[in-house]
């Protein structure tokens, strides 16, 4: 927290377990992450190798394309704080898009690890946990909002082409009903307040800190249409940098092909990771990429050696900074900083 806590009486728990909370959940973050790569060795060096037959120019267009996509998400939670007259720097909610994103890949708990890390860091910083609340939900509604309409129109795409099958139209729709059901339990947790939760809720701290932290939201924040717009739109554009990225890594390996192919198996990969999250995405994405590009005309080594490509931009380069900025923010709130 920013502000000092006034000495602790005997019914309230002492600061000391938070701190070994944070330490217990970076460990198991980090652990994930190594477990993940050692288990994946062979893919990084199949992702090495593909950056040495790429072209280098489209190399650099596909690390400034992922680099968009932590701004955009940055850029989402600072227009909400903004909104709420509270203020923090763009690049401190770059870094923090950088280690939510970074907890998300290498822990997948449906994004309940990053959203605990982002409402736990921000209220650090001094941002009031209203408004650090309003950020956690209003995202939350963003990405689910612009993700369904992406895969509608992914859906759209493959209807055009003559691709869809009941299969895809029916994992789409599964996918709809998980992206209405998320921001509706957190619209519902809002609503519940700071009512008694169930006892297994109680004795995970962070989990019912955050749990109480949701009903402080200002209700004008959350209905702030216009608002929420901005945040769609900005949770979209993530995505859609994502296929970009796919694009480009098509073009980096000399085998062209248009937006819409590698923007419909990106969006399909995505909610394969969705629907059925492993440690690190892997495995799900790469199959459900692949066969989608594949399905879509490219050839199958193309395919192949693209997704690698683009899993290499959006999971292992980002490794090394991810855990330096998730080690950075536990010094976030010390002393008044949030460096």
């Amino acid at each position: 927290m920013a502000t000092l806590a006034p000495p602790c009486a005997p019914d309230e728990a002492p600061p000391r377990p938070r701190r070994n909370w944070q330490r217990w959940a970076l460990a198991v973050i980090l652990l994930a992450a190594i477990v993940g790569a050692a288990l994946h060795f062979g893919d990084l060096r199949q992702f090495a190798a593909l950056l040495r037959r790429a072209h280098p120019a489209w190399l650099l267009a596909a690390a400034g394309l992922q680099g968009l996509t932590y701004a955009f998400v940055a850029a989402g939670w600072y227009v909400i704080l903004e909104a709420g007259g509270s203020h923090l720097r763009l690049r401190r909610l770059f870094s923090l898009a950088l280690a939510k994103l970074f907890t998300d890949q290498a822990v997948p708990t449906a994004g309940v690890g990053g959203n605990v890390l982002m409402v736990d860091r921000l209220i650090a910083c001094g941002i009031p946990r209203g408004h650090a609340a309003a950020a956690l939900i209003l995202s939350m509604i963003g990405y689910y909002a612009g993700f369904a309409l992406l895969g509608v129109g992914a859906l759209a795409i493959l209807w055009w082409e003559g691709k869809a099958t009941w299969l895809l139209g029916g994992t789409i729709g599964l996918f709809l009903l998980v992206a209405f059901a998320i921001p509706a339990l957190a619209l519902w947790l809002r609503r519940r307040g700071r009512k008694p939760m169930p006892r297994w809720v109680q004795r995970i701290a962070p989990l019912r800190r955050t749990l109480e932290t949701v009903g402080e939201a200002p209700s004008n924040l959350l209905r702030d249409v216009p608002l929420l717009l901005k945040v769609t739109i900005l949770n979209a554009l993530v995505l859609v940098a994502d296929a970009a990225t796919l694009w480009v890594c098509l073009f980096a390996l000399g085998t062209p092909d248009d937006f819409a192919t590698a923007y419909v198996a990106m969006i399909i990969a995505q909610i394969a990771v969705t629907l059925g999250p492993v440690p690190l995405g892997l495995g799900a994405f790469e199959g459900a990429c692949a066969g989608m590009l594949r399905l879509l005309g490219v050839g199958f080594e193309a395919a192949i050696a693209a997704t690698l490509l683009l899993r290499g931009f959006t999971l292992w380069l980002p490794l090394i900074p991810g855990l330096f900025a998730t080690r950075r923010l536990r010094k976030w709130g010390r002393d008044g900083g949030c460096g």
